[in-house]
């Protein structure tokens, strides 16, 4: 038997596009990728996650010489949240990117080990996670749940 996965996302031609919540999670994502740790690969990642009850948690690439010692900055915004807000709904994340290990107008993606983690945040507060990337050019992917990015995640249903 054979079968097939489709996948819906949304493409915008800047981030600018999106609505005034979001438009502010992205300024913070930025923010975030500026404070980035990233003495070694010169890639600064910034996340911002949108909590249900409005609070922002922002987010930034943390790098090791002792690799792979360091963190992504999705995990580090998710991870914040969870030991934080372990009862809040996480309602969006934002991810962006700026630095030569991507071309401009591409968007960065998160590696596996942070979406199996957007997976496990979704499974764990029963609701899906809104996923906004941001290219350095402003193109903009949405996607609604991190199954459309993440097919069969790890141990999650």
């Amino acid at each position: 038997m054979k079968k097939q996965l489709k996948i819906d996302y949304e493409w915008l031609n800047h981030w600018k596009e999106l609505p005034d919540t979001e438009y502010i999670l992205v300024e913070k994502a930025f923010e975030a990728a500026e404070d980035a740790y990233a003495p070694y690969s010169s890639f600064h990642v910034g996340a911002a996650v949108l909590l249900a009850d409005g609070t922002i948690i922002k987010g930034n690439n943390q790098e090791n010489i002792a690799y792979p010692s360091g963190l992504c900055a999705e995990r580090v915004a998710l991870f914040y949240a969870g030991a934080n807000y372990p009862n809040t709904i996480v309602k969006t994340i934002v991810v962006l990117a700026k630095g030569d290990l991507i071309a401009p107008d591409e968007c960065v993606s998160p590696c596996g080990s942070c979406r199996q983690v957007i997976a496990e945040s979704e499974f764990r507060q029963k609701q899906d996670i809104r996923i906004v990337l941001i290219a350095q050019d402003g193109k903009t992917w949405i996607f609604n749940r991190i199954k459309d990015i993440l097919v069969f995640p790890f141990g999650v249903k």
